[in-house]
């Protein structure tokens, strides 16, 4: 293999045969006896690996890693093939039947060969297997499985390789990247020939097809984006098997896998042939460092790999971002070039290949004719002139305009032309009115503006005419709540936002798609989702940041100064609604007031509920739940109610005796008697925190606790709409008590979403707690909702001690360790009229919220009420609590020694454990 730098210093194959003759002739039975072949074949594989990663680490050049890997693994193939056929069974003059060729395939056939890769191997044969051919592939595999390699195998005839891979296009792909290794050279290339005249001549177009929809369906099932933050480099979308498909394509139709040679037919130019070269560099070296670290041939680039990788690629901290943000960018601007590169080399050759209803660039006249300045060609938009763009360069956003307005595909070259444009769109075109309304209306459009933008992103047009938006392509955000980079995720916001408008979340979203046909501010509302995020990476908030990019963009769209105003107000304050619906208890009327204060009218309410469901909902999958929808339309409604004037002109003491009558209407078997003694059970905080049905069923709950005598009584009630389920506790108060229940649903495995504490008059505790399964659903098994009530049992008379429970170490390290999360307790008096509001910010670990609640118990706080907000790795949890005499907590030394403490149970949760690289022989397993 050329190219290979001291190939002796990886293998010396002489001194290897001379060492296997040597045993060879020392052992009595050879063919019986493989193991004492095993102890020279191993040294050489572990001394090859073990000089192939001293020269990676050196110099860090995955290339280099992968062909010198490929050669290791021939060369010992080699020697004992030459072993096997020579000393362990010799035939001198082998009839034409019992030749045998030894061939690599599929990766290894392109001599690539990462460090934990399987080896492909194809045995190939003129006729059927003879038993002595039987016994040397026999022998050979038992060596290779002996030296723990993995092999995929395959012994066939010529007749048999074309026979399959007509049928077979696994088959055909592997043997299109075929390379002889050793054995009979005349048979293999028999294969190759026939290979070429049966099966590849006439069949290009068919290949080129059946190749991309396996590539579709492989990124639909590894997942159909390429800006997942935790990718799989070699399957996913992006990576290097799309790199693969083009040298296969180009392997088929040109008879070549050098990308250069593409060059001097015309298919890529220059610089896209050196972005190729580049893209395939960087992931190879990717791939090596996850092969080495991981100890296997782990492909999915996981959080807990991806710091270490940073860091050994030299990826460094800076004031903007981490050095693994860094790092991410720059796979996800590779996995972009590899995406970009590799759609229009195949859709070029697609449309060239199949010529359905499409006629070639080449070819004008009949079936052509003009829209909107362009040229339809078929089925595709396409551009007049190759120098289009340079006599006009609005016409770079007018493409995109005219196929979103008539639903067109865009011809590939028109989308490379486009690409290559890039310099046109400068000062002059972002200040050209027309570019801009061009832009205006594709953000607006009614007719898929996800699709449109998409396009221009891919194409780099996006980034380049809105330049802040271009800060954040392939921008990471390295945490386990955001799964997607920030441009895809703004991109897929205004997706969901289209959808809501077009009435495809009805079921979803009732209340945002009720509301989006009244917004007025429209064009506000879209141009706000796009530029939510798009100061994130840069240091300070990115909200506010966004503000004064929106203040400077607004104009120039063509916005008017209200317009503007919106969309920098909705940037500045896109997290309001969700912060206080999930952080705050939305029950007390300062929350409320406080909130509708900051909002002050009802349209930018709306537009702030809708922006809010389309933020989160972009977020990833599993992130988007009922629970959330629930609270986000309560605190809707409450704040239209006072907007409205509904909740002004009506005391404390007429909303309790509204909220008692609406719930007696409902509890007719009950005697005044009964309503009555209920009724005074509840405080005022108690009528004005619940809705009429809770209070009736709480009722029902009381009368039977009180009837049995039962000294705790569990209700249970799964709500599928908020995808929570209830589960309501009656028994004796004590200090203490969330803690222990908390404690006691850690236990279960169940997560605490919201909380409701309340004291009744007569010292009875009646706690609300709202929970899901660690999927985000309810909390509604059979089984463990039974297990549920004996823990709760258990720990409420100290036969279980939660601390003990949950201090055992988890099953397998969770990778949320490589995250930093900084503990952070804010202690805020001016939240709530009547609590003091506390909010602790940590790392997520099983137990926390027991052990938090448990510390607040000891500072003698009481808990009332508590929100519980997990993102990804970090947890947001927030209690609203008095002191032991119902008043806020306001002591200076006190409120430091709350901070204090819950600081130090936070910081249990800090420590960052790097993974280590595993120093196992290269090819062991």
């Amino acid at each position: 293999m050329t190219g290979i730098p001291r190939q002796r210093d990886i293998i010396d194959r002489r001194v290897l045969e001379q060492q296997l003759a040597a045993v060879a002739r020392s052992t009595q039975s050879p063919a019986l006896d493989r193991g004492s072949f095993i102890a020279p074949l191993r040294a050489s594989l572990t001394a090859g690996g073990d000089e192939i990663r001293r020269r990676f680490e050196a110099t860090g050049d995955g290339a280099s890693v992968v062909r010198e890997q490929s050669f290791l693994i021939d060369q010992l193939i080699r020697v004992m093939f030459d072993l096997v056929t020579g000393e362990i069974y010799p035939l001198p003059n082998p009839t034409s039947g019992e030749k045998l060729a030894i061939v690599a395939v599929g990766g290894y056939g392109r001599g690539e060969l990462a460090p934990y890769s399987d080896v492909d191997l194809l045995f190939l044969l003129p006729y059927k297997l003879t038993p002595r051919t039987e016994q040397v592939v026999e022998y050979l595999l038992y060596l290779l499985w002996d030296l723990g390699l993995k092999i995929g195998q395959a012994t066939r005839s010529v007749d048999e390789c074309l026979r399959q891979a007509k049928a077979d296009l696994t088959i055909r792909t592997a043997l299109l990247e075929a390379r002889y290794l050793w054995g009979e050279q005349a048979l293999f290339n028999e294969l190759k020939r026939r290979f070429d005249s049966d099966i590849v001549r006439g069949s290009a177009a068919q290949f080129v097809e059946a190749k991309l929809t396996e590539r579709d369906a492989r990124h639909q099932r590894v997942g159909d984006s390429r800006y997942q933050l935790e990718p799989n480099i070699k399957e996913g979308k992006g990576g290097l098997r799309d790199l693969h498909t083009l040298f296969w394509i180009a392997k088929y139709i040109y008879r070549t896998d050098d990308v250069g040679k593409l060059v001097e037919l015309g298919v890529l130019s220059a610089e896209e042939s050196q972005r190729f070269d580049h893209a395939q560099s960087f992931l190879w070296t990717v791939r090596c460092h996850l092969h080495y670290l991981a100890g296997r041939a782990e492909e999915r680039l996981t959080f807990d790999l991806q710091a270490e990788i940073a860091r050994q690629m030299g990826y460094a901290d800076d004031a903007q971002s981490r050095g693994v943000e860094w790092f991410m960018k720059d796979y996800f601007l590779v996995a972009k070039d590899v995406g970009d590169l590799t759609r229009i080399f195949c859709a070029i050759l697609e449309a060239d290949q199949k010529r359905k209803r499409r006629l070639s660039w080449v070819r004008w006249g009949a079936g052509r004719r003009e829209l909107g300045g362009f040229i339809l060609d078929g089925e595709w938009l396409t551009i007049p002139a190759e120098d289009f763009f340079t006599r006009d360069p609005a016409a770079l956003l007018r493409l995109f305009h005219v196929a979103q307005e008539h639903g067109l595909d865009i011809h590939p070259r028109a989308l490379r032309a486009a690409s290559q444009s890039l310099r046109l769109v400068d000062g002059r075109l972002r200040e050209d009115p027309e570019a801009n309304r061009l832009f205006l209306d594709i953000l607006t459009s009614r007719k898929d503006p996800e699709t449109a933008l998409r396009r221009m992103n891919e194409a780099g047009i996006l980034g380049r005419f809105i330049p802040d938006f271009g800060r954040v392509v392939a921008q990471m955000q390295y945490d386990m709540y955001h799964h997607y980079t920030v441009d895809e995720h703004t991109l897929f916001a205004i997706g969901i936002l289209h959808k809501i408008e077009t009435g495809l979340f009805k079921e979803e979203h009732p209340l945002a798609t009720e509301l989006a046909p009244t917004i007025v501010s429209r064009r506000a509302l879209y141009l706000a989702v796009l530029l939510h995020d798009v100061a994130k990476g840069r240091g300070g908030d990115h909200s506010e940041i966004g503000e004064r990019v929106a203040l400077e963009l607004g104009p120039r769209l063509g916005l008017s100064g209200e317009e503007t105003e919106t969309v920098a107000w909705l940037v500045r304050w896109h997290l309001l609604m969700s912060g206080t619906a999930f952080k705050l208890d939305i029950g007390d009327p300062k929350t409320i007031g406080d909130f509708v204060e900051r909002v002050q009218s009802p349209e930018r309410l709306k537009l702030l509920l809708v922006l809010t469901v389309a933020d989160i909902r972009a977020v990833g999958p599993g992130v988007w739940n009922g629970w959330k929808a629930a609270l986000l339309r309560e605190l809707y409604h409450r704040a239209i109610e006072v907007m409205s004037g509904g909740l002004t002109v009506e005391g404390r003491d007429l909303r309790v005796a509204t909220a008692q009558a609406a719930a007696r209407r409902l509890l007719p078997d009950f005697s005044e008697e009964e309503f009555t003694t209920f009724a005074a059970r509840g405080y005022p905080f108690y009528w004005l925190s619940f809705d009429p049905e809770t209070h009736a069923r709480h009722a029902r709950l009381i009368r039977e606790a009180e009837l049995t005598g039962a000294p705790l009584t569990v209700e249970k009630r799964v709500d599928q709409h908020r995808s929570v389920t209830e589960i309501t506790l009656y028994t004796a108060d004590h200090a203490g008590l969330f803690s222990r229940i908390a404690g006691a649903l850690a236990i279960s495995g169940a997560n605490i979403v919201d909380a409701r504490i309340m004291t009744m008059s007569n010292g009875m505790a009646l706690d609300t707690f709202w929970v899901q399964d660690l999927a985000g659903r309810p909390f509604d098994r059979p089984d463990k909702l039974a297990r549920l009530a004996v823990i709760f049992e258990n720990v409420l008379t100290g036969d279980l001690k939660p601390h003990r429970e949950l201090a055992r170490p988890p099953a397998f390290p969770s990778r949320t360790r490589v995250f930093t999360v900084m503990p952070r307790v804010l202690v805020d008096n001016k939240a709530s009229a009547s609590h003091t509001v506390i909010e602790v910010n940590g790392r997520d670990r099983p137990g926390l919220l027991y052990e938090v609640t448990r510390e607040l118990t000891r500072l003698n706080l009481q808990i009332s009420s508590a929100k519980i907000s997990t993102y990804g790795e970090k947890v947001v949890d927030v209690f609203y609590v008095k002191n032991l005499f119902g008043h806020k907590v306001e002591q200076p030394a006190k409120l430091t020694e709350i901070r204090n403490t819950l600081e130090a149970v936070l910081a249990k949760g800090t420590e960052v454990t790097p993974p280590e690289a595993s120093r196992e022989p290269v090819a062991a397993e």
